[in-house]
């Protein structure tokens, strides 16, 4: 997985598990359930309820679970998985770092790499001799780790040291490029179309259970693209501290297993 994605936790429902029991008891109650919320079910207990009445045996009762909300922010991805994520718009709801105005951090790199540029011969040597530099230069944008892949076809593939050198010779020059441009005027909504398409992004993103387990089941599975897969295996620690009894049903019966999204 790549070092430098995140996924954190802004904010979240408490006790999203009674928050649904309360739901699914007053679909099949005449009382005002709100007064009896001093005598819920224990939040584990509410969490074996919504198993058995709402999930298990293959209910599919999923209304209720769309009342708990839980909000990420999810840090360093590339724009490829931005793209994707953002595609699911049914209970869940996004804010997105913006490159029209946020530039400034990729023009400082440029200039560090011009810096770099007059103490050694190029740009290769640049890399390979100042870590901290190609630190920043991969932190800002995404390039795959070396290993070995398969492409849509399943054909394999190898991307090896050099690959990635080469690759972040060419993303350097590209920012430096970037950084040239905005100082002889270009807006940074211009000069934004000359970086590499995987420029890192940070983005918020909210959802209800509903639409969390919706998103894992179309994101999570083998045939997603690996960036947003990391992306999923990040939001799950979060999902299980937050609803353990739902988030460890899905686990069993659900993730990565490409079923029909709820």
């Amino acid at each position: 997985m790549d070092n430098f994605f995140r996924v954190e936790v802004i904010s979240q429902t408490p006790n999203p598990q009674q928050v649904i029991y309360a739901a699914l008891h007053q679909d099949y109650s005449d009382t005002f359930v709100y007064d009896e919320r001093d005598h819920f079910p224990s939040e584990e207990e509410c969490g074996e309820i919504i198993i058995k009445r709402l999930l298990a045996g293959g209910r599919g009762h999923y209304g209720p679970m769309e009342h708990p909300q839980i909000v990420f922010n999810c840090g360093y991805f590339p724009h490829s998985v931005m793209q994707q994520a953002r595609t699911h718009r049914v209970g869940v709801s996004f804010d997105c770092q913006s490159f029209r105005y946020t530039g400034k951090g990729i023009a400082r790199l440029g200039l560090e790499l011009k810096l770099a540029l007059s103490k050694y011969q190029n740009l290769t040597d640049c890399l390979q001799n100042s870590p901290e530099l190609k630190d920043h230069l991969e932190r800002t944008i995404y390039l795959r780790p070396v290993g070995k892949y398969r492409d849509r076809q399943g054909k394999s593939y190898k991307y090896a040291e050099d690959d990635l050198l080469d690759d972040l010779v060419e993303c350097a020059r590209l920012v430096i490029n970037y950084s040239n441009k905005l100082e002889s005027g270009l807006s940074e909504e211009h000069a934004r179309g000359l970086l590499p398409f995987d420029y890192r992004q940070h983005f918020v993103v909210s959802f209800n259970v509903r639409s969390l387990m919706h998103f894992l089941d179309m994101r999570a599975p083998a045939n997603a693209q690996l960036e947003i897969q990391q992306m999923c295996k990040l939001i799950l620690p979060h999902f299980l501290r937050w609803t353990p009894a739902i988030a460890s049903w899905y686990l069993s019966h659900r993730y990565t297993r490409a079923k029909l999204a709820p």
